[in-house]
């Protein structure tokens, strides 16, 4: 006889699917359902998985030991404390396997992680709502969906506490090992790194020989726990987020959203039907995720937060949206470089790859130019600024082509004069769809020409720049202003025309 299928966790619907329901881009769709970091680490890039793609045909023969022996430095314990897994889920189904296989399961608190649920079905166990009656307790701290950090108990069963949320509270209860409790632990959360697929589990070492010895061989993959050692180098530091969470949770308030208080990187708003909620938000590209009793909301950073923020205000407050903003993003061997951008806009401008003086150059041209942009990432600067220079100036161009689409009814040209003390900046534009650069720029600092050409290229403009002085750090400046400048005029919208000799730009 086949076995049956047994009830199975559901995930939600792909970008895809959900952009289709609604008529919208797959690229439109913005993700406040999952509780993932807003931008992968900068760690994440070719070079990191450099050496393990070299290897990728050959099996890791010591269960990844560096990678599990920087876990164990990270909370001061020994190696063999640490077990790896593929997601902490993995030791989820695991463990309700191991300690409580057709025996009983309570969850702390009662409305938690529904993971736990799917995995006592798997093992064939009960969910029980005491706590000290149970075989196995799991202890989600902070708690998923309601962000609360809720007491640890003292159970005669054995205490598994998932603290996948744990860097975002600033405490755990490492101190608990010591008495047989085992603590869960995620690279998908502060980390980043939702999609390798990286969990661990920390326990004194006899638990830690009893999973690993129930655990299948290499469940992580090399390239995983290659991305998982480079982050680990450099933990997150979430303090950036932990405040962009507190100015959503207020601005929520302001519309009546009243958002619980949170240890994590989401929110919980107790409300009734808050399918429908979701629902009436889907049409805007903005996806949530509906409880009973609640709605919870993923922070991103503070561009999509005020994405959602506006989506609320048009649908609750009936306001006119804002234009969208175009997502791009670069992903080569030497960059990572992630570009939204809003043209017109309203001179919002954040850069930051770490090459400070050409990040303060685009940020003078996007300002000038009118623009909203946020374009941050990091490059190979130990390698010199031509990389990381040149491929920014080509993300930014790519998203301006993009937000540009067919160009009609623009004024097109486009000529501006920008003196800088001692310095004068001339820039003339065509946003012609042709890529064409003459650029004169004496003295220059090094890559402000070479910056131009590669803007041009990718944005498909014609740019005449000519920029003298006797400083380099002026006369770059002025031609940045400059250019942003004749920009801001070529944008104007004065009709619905093509305005070219030959029929199309």
């Amino acid at each position: 006889m086949s076995p049956e299928p047994l009830e199975a966790y559901q995930w939600p619907p792909s970008n895809e699917v959900l952009a289709a329901r609604v008529g919208l881009d797959p690229s439109a769709i913005l993700r406040f359902d999952g509780n993932v970091a807003p931008a992968p680490p900068a760690t994440a890039r070719p070079a990191a998985l450099a050496r393990a793609l070299a290897d990728v045909n050959e099996y890791d023969r010591g269960r990844y030991e560096p990678l599990r022996e920087a876990i164990a430095r990270r909370h001061g314990l020994d190696v063999d404390h640490v077990a790896l897994g593929a997601g902490s889920d993995e030791f989820i189904v695991l463990l309700a396997r191991i300690y409580a296989e057709g025996g009983t399961i309570a969850t702390v608190p009662a409305f938690s992680y529904s993971m736990y649920r799917y995995a006592a079905i798997m093992a064939g166990a009960t969910i029980i709502d005491d706590p000290a009656k149970a075989d196995l307790v799991f202890v989600c701290r902070p708690n998923n969906p309601t962000g609360e950090l809720p007491d640890v108990p003292d159970v005669p069963g054995q205490l598994v506490i998932d603290e996948a949320y744990a860097d975002y509270a600033g405490v755990d209860a490492l101190d608990r090992i010591d008495q047989g409790a085992i603590i869960l632990r995620t690279f998908s959360k502060a980390y980043g790194l939702a999609g390798a697929r990286v969990g661990y589990a920390l326990s004194n070492a006899a638990t830690n020989a009893v999973i690993t010895s129930r655990q299948a061989p290499l469940s992580v993959s090399s390239l995983s726990a290659a991305l998982a050692l480079s982050a680990i180098a450099s933990p997150p530091d979430v303090a950036g987020q932990i405040a962009e969470r507190e100015r959503l949770r207020h601005a929520l308030g302001e519309l009546g959203l009243v958002a619980i208080p949170s240890y994590t990187n989401f929110l919980f708003i107790p409300m009734d039907e808050p399918q429908k909620l979701v629902d009436r938000l889907l049409p805007y590209g903005v996806v949530l995720r509906a409880y009973p009793g609640g709605l919870r909301v993923s922070v991103r950073d503070e561009l999509d937060n005020d994405v959602l923020l506006a989506a609320l205000r048009a649908e609750l407050l009936g306001e006119t949206l804002p234009a969208p903003y175009v997502t791009h993003t670069r992903n080569t061997a030497e960059t990572l470089l992630k570009v939204r951008l809003r043209v017109p806009g309203q001179g919002r401008v954040y850069v930051n790859t770490g090459e400070g003086f050409y990040d303060h150059m685009l940020q003078q041209l996007a300002f000038h130019g009118g623009m909203d942009l946020r374009l941050e990432g990091v490059g190979d600067l130990e390698t010199g600024d031509h990389h990381t220079v040149e491929d920014m100036m080509r993300a930014f161009g790519e998203a301006f082509d993009h937000a540009l689409g067919d160009r009609k009814g623009l004024a097109r040209y486009g000529e501006s004069r920008v003196p800088m003390d001692e310095a004068l900046a001339h820039a003339v534009v065509d946003l012609s769809g042709r890529a064409t650069a003459n650029i004169s720029i004496d003295p220059d600092p090094g890559m402000a020409a070479h910056a131009f050409e590669s803007l041009v290229q990718t944005a498909r403009i014609t740019l005449h720049v000519t920029a003298t002085g006797q400083n380099a750090h002026h006369v770059a400046e002025g031609a940045f202003k400059a250019v942003g400048r004749a920009i801001a005029q070529a944008l104007v919208k004065d009709g619905s025309m093509v305005r070219s000799t030959k029929g199309s730009l």
